[in-house]
C-alpha cells in the first residue's frame, strides 16, 4: 500500500506541479506527517524531490525530471482495454491516436499484464448507447473539441423548441451521456448545457477566451443534471397500485421509482399499497401511468384521474374489435389472441376503477 502511495505522490508531482503537504493528505486520506515520512522516502531513493518554505510553498520536483510509466500491477494492466471506448474516440475523431495509444502501451507491458489486458478486451464490451436508438448526429464534435481545446469561441446556430437562435459560446467541455453529447459552454457568467445534435451549424472564431481557473466539468455536470432532473418534476400524485404496478413504476424514471418505494404504505387487505410520486405534469403523468393498466388507481389530484379516464374512453372507443396483428396476419395463433384478449380486459377494469 505505501509503495503504491509514494508512486502515486511521484505521478501527482509529476502532473500538477507544487502542491503542500495539506493537499497531499488530503488526497491520499492519510496525515500530513505520513506525507512527510513518504517525501524522505522518495528523496533516500534519489527522486529529485525538495520542499520550499512559505506561504506559497510546499513539495515539487527537480525541473525537467520525469518517470515514466513502470509498475503497473496486473489488475491496473487489465483496466487498459476499458479505458477508451472506440465509438465515442471516433466521434471525436480521436479514433487512430487511441488505436496508436493502445499499441504503444500495450507494447510496454511485461507480456504477461499484455495477455491480461488482451483477455479483458475480449470478455467485456461497453456500449454507451441506450436500448431502441442510435447515437446521436456529431458530425460537427471534432470541430467542437478542437474549440474546447484551443479555448476558441463559438458562433453556433442552435434548434429549440421555440425555433432556431444564434448564441456565441465559450466552449468548456464536452460530456457524453446515454449515447448524447452535450457541450457546457460559458454564456455570459454561466456555464450552460447544449445538446450537441441540436446544433445547426457553427463556426470556429478568432476570438478566444480566458477558462475559468476554478471550473470543475464533472463537479458541474453532477450537480446541474441533479437539477435538472429535480426540476422537471412541478406537483406530486397519489396512487394505489399493486405490487405488480409498483415494480412497473420504475419505467417512468428511477426518481419516481425511489419516490414510490419510500412512500409506499403498508400493503391493505387486498395487497395494494399507496405511494406518491412526483409528476412532471398532468399530461405527461396521464400518458406514463396508462401503460400501468389494471395495477394502479390514481387517487389524487382528480384533473390526473380525469385526464386519465378520458385517454382511456379514447383508446377503447378507438380500438377495433379483433386483434390488428391476426387480421395483418390472417393466422395469429390462439395463444396471441388469448394475450390480446386479457390486454383488453385489463383496459377494461382499468377503466372501470376510475369511473
Amino acid at each position: 500500500m505505501r509503495a503504491s502511495r509514494l508512486l502515486s505522490i511521484l505521478l501527482l508531482l509529476q502532473a500538477r506541479g507544487r502542491m503542500t503537504a495539506e493537499a497531499l493528505a488530503s488526497e491520499f486520506e492519510v496525515s500530513v506527517r505520513t506525507i512527510y515520512r513518504d517525501v524522505d522516502q522518495l528523496s533516500a531513493a534519489d527522486v529529485p524531490i525538495y520542499a520550499d518554505r512559505g506561504p506559497s510553498g510546499g513539495f515539487q520536483l527537480l525541473d525537467g525530471y520525469r518517470t515514466k510509466l513502470t509498475g503497473l500491477s496486473p489488475a491496473e494492466a487489465e483496466t487498459l482495454s476499458l479505458a477508451g471506448l472506440p465509438g465515442p474516440a471516433a466521434q471525436l475523431g480521436l479514433a487512430d491516436l487511441l488505436t496508436a495509444a493502445q499499441l504503444k502501451l500495450s507494447a510496454a507491458l511485461p507480456e504477461r499484464a499484455r495477455a491480461n489486458a488482451g483477455r479483458v478486451g475480449a470478455r467485456f464490451h461497453l456500449d454507451p448507447v441506450g436500448w431502441f436508438r442510435s447515437a446521436d448526429d456529431a458530425k460537427l464534435l471534432p470541430t467542437i473539441a478542437n474549440a474546447v481545446w484551443n479555448e476558441k469561441c463559438l458562433d453556433v446556430h442552435y434548434r429549440r423548441a421555440e425555433g432556431a437562435v444564434e448564441r456565441r459560446l465559450q466552449p468548456l467541455g464536452l460530456v457524453l451521456k446515454a449515447g448524447v453529447w452535450y457541450l457546457v459552454a460559458q454564456v455570459g457568467d454561466q456555464p450552460r448545457t447544449y445538446r450537441v445534435s441540436n446544433i445547426i451549424d457553427l463556426a470556429v472564431t478568432e476570438e478566444s477566451f480566458e477558462r475559468l481557473k476554478d471550473f470543475d466539468l464533472t463537479r458541474f455536470w453532477v450537480t446541474s443534471s441533479r437539477a435538472f432532473e429535480t426540476s422537471v418534476y412541478h406537483s406530486s400524485a397519489t396512487l394505489r397500485v399493486t405490487a405488480r404496478g409498483l415494480a412497473k413504476l420504475d419505467v417512468l424514471g428511477s426518481l419516481v421509482a425511489r419516490a414510490a418505494a419510500e412512500t409506499a404504505t403498508p400493503p391493505d387487505a387486498d395487497g395494494w399499497v399507496s405511494v406518491t410520486i412526483p409528476i412532471e405534469s398532468i399530461d405527461r403523468a396521464a400518458s406514463g401511468l396508462i401503460a400501468l393498466g389494471a395495477d394502479a388507481e390514481v387517487v389524487e389530484p382528480s384533473e390526473l384521474r380525469q385526464q386519465l379516464a378520458t385517454t382511456c374512453r379514447s383508446s377503447r372507443a378507438s380500438t377495433p374489435p379483433c386483434n390488428p396483428l391476426s387480421a395483418a396476419r390472417g393466422n395469429a395463433s390462439a395463444a396471441e389472441d388469448r394475450s390480446y384478449g386479457e390486454l383488453r380486459r385489463q383496459n377494461i377494469k382499468f377503466l372501470r376503477a376510475l369511473d
